[in-house]
Formats: C-alpha cells, sequence, structure tokens
C-alpha cells in the first residue's frame, strides 16, 4: 500500500532533484523511495560509501604522531 508523505524542502534543492530525476527518466518520489529503501538494506557493520575526496584523505596520517591534544594545541595556536 502507498501512501502520501510531504517533504519541506529548500526550492534550489527541489528543483534540483526534479532536474536529476528527470535525467534518470525517473519520478522524484521513486528516487526518494528507492533511497529509503537503500536506507533499511544496509547492515549497520556495512561502512556507508566516501565521498572522492574524503576517500582520498583516508589514511594519510597513518603512522604520524597527531593525537587529538597536539591538534587542540594546534588550533589554540592558529586561531587564539
Amino acid at each position: 500500500m502507498q501512501s502520501k508523505l510531504t517533504l519541506r524542502l529548500d526550492e534550489g534543492l527541489i528543483r534540483r532533484a526534479k532536474a536529476i530525476a528527470k535525467r534518470r527518466g525517473k519520478s522524484l518520489s521513486q528516487m526518494v523511495a528507492e533511497y529509503f529503501a537503500l536506507l533499511g538494506s544496509r547492515s549497520s557493520k556495512e561502512p556507508e560509501e566516501l565521498a572522492p575526496t574524503v576517500d582520498s584523505l583516508k589514511g594519510i596520517l597513518k603512522g604520524s604522531k597527531v593525537d587529538r591534544e597536539g591538534y587542540k594545541r594546534h588550533l589554540e595556536d592558529k586561531y587564539l
């Protein structure tokens, strides 16, 4: 059984989403339903896909001696 869902979103976001749906040959409702279905199908152990920029940075500090306190000192020195 299908039900109606009302979402309140920024107008610009709605326009972009509708354009993407049109290019994919789908309705916006269909795209939202597919996205929600994906959310329910992921296991909690399965990592989410990272954005390309974030993925490129993964592991960049491996082996370095940077810790939370060192980073905190860096930020304090830089901004205070």
